[in-house]
């Protein structure tokens, strides 16, 4: 009993871990798409910017 109990375990443990790479991976996706459009929205303002900071980019978090 004991060995089923654990193999449901475990597997249990593996799909809650693939759902939450998945949302994490999609969040992530989704963060890089907003910061790729707001740098592509503000293209002019980041140029204005780079005049007096040579290589400045927006911070991607």
């Amino acid at each position: 009993m004991y060995i089923a109990y654990s193999a449901l375990q475990t597997i249990a443990q593996q799909t809650e871990t693939k759902n939450t790479e998945n949302h994490f991976t999609n969040e992530l996706i989704l963060r890089y798409q907003a910061y790729q459009t707001i740098c592509n929205k503000y293209t002019r303002e980041i140029a204005a910017i780079q005049k007096y900071l040579p290589n400045w980019q927006p911070a991607f978090r």
